[in-house]
């Protein structure tokens, strides 16, 4: 009961100090994303907060895990993540899909199973996922990912494609992040048979007040994801 009394009062004051300094366009928002989604959306938010200077955009790139646990510890006010949470207190709101798409080098002018098991994979942290959701609907062969050579690891987002851009294995990966790849010439995406997706959802803590910033960045993101 002493637990639940202190967690009440810490409540209050939040909201207390939340109301003053409600507004809009000024405060620091807290925000923490997949590096996907990050690299297409943090430099339009700086973009945001040069036009209103009492704005502070803090982000951070996460794993899903990680966004959820800082949103049910009210770490960040808003997060974004590729799957529905089940977390207590984590609300989720379906905003997007983004697809997911293979990507070789540009001498790879189309793909088949065979090539694929002879180009071998580039793995990052969301490998298994993304195969499974991709490989799993257009290749019968596929059973999982461990099928492939592994030809290569990074678990920096923009960085995976460097290995596939020298043509040293392929990979799969969320749109954003390819687009983002500063080689474009250097890849090539390779449009199969069956389209996949992978779903975004603006997650927030339900006990957390909702402040007039918070919902304005809130809207700026919806906006600019579905562009």
């Amino acid at each position: 009961m002493h637990l639940q009394g202190k967690y009440l009062l810490n409540s209050l004051i939040e909201l207390e100090t939340s109301v003053k300094l409600d507004e809009p366009f000024s405060g620091t928002v807290k925000i923490a994303s997949s590096g996907s989604v990050g690299l297409k959306l943090y430099p339009y938010l700086l973009d945001v907060q040069q036009q209103h200077s009492n704005l502070v955009i803090d982000y951070s790139f996460a794993p899903n895990s990680d966004i959820e646990e800082k949103i049910a510890d009210r770490k960040i006010d808003i997060g974004l993540l590729t799957e529905f949470s089940k977390v207590n207190h984590v609300v989720c709101k379906k905003i997007a899909v983004e697809p997911l798409v293979l990507v070789t080098s540009n001498k790879v002018k189309s793909v088949n199973w065979q090539q694929l098991l002879n180009l071998g994979f580039i793995f990052h942290p969301d490998a298994q996922h993304h195969a499974q959701l991709l490989l799993g609907k257009n290749f019968s062969a596929f059973e999982h990912i461990e099928q492939f050579d592994r030809k290569g690891f990074s678990n920096q987002i923009s960085l995976i494609l460097e290995p596939v851009s020298r043509g040293i294995g392929f990979t799969i990966l969320p749109l954003h992040a390819v687009n983002a790849f500063h080689k474009q010439s250097h890849i090539r995406i390779h449009q199969l048979e069956h389209p996949v997706g992978e779903s975004l959802y603006l997650c927030h803590n339900r006990q957390s007040f909702e402040t007039k910033r918070n919902a304005y960045i809130k809207s700026v993101i919806c906006n600019f994801i579905n562009e």
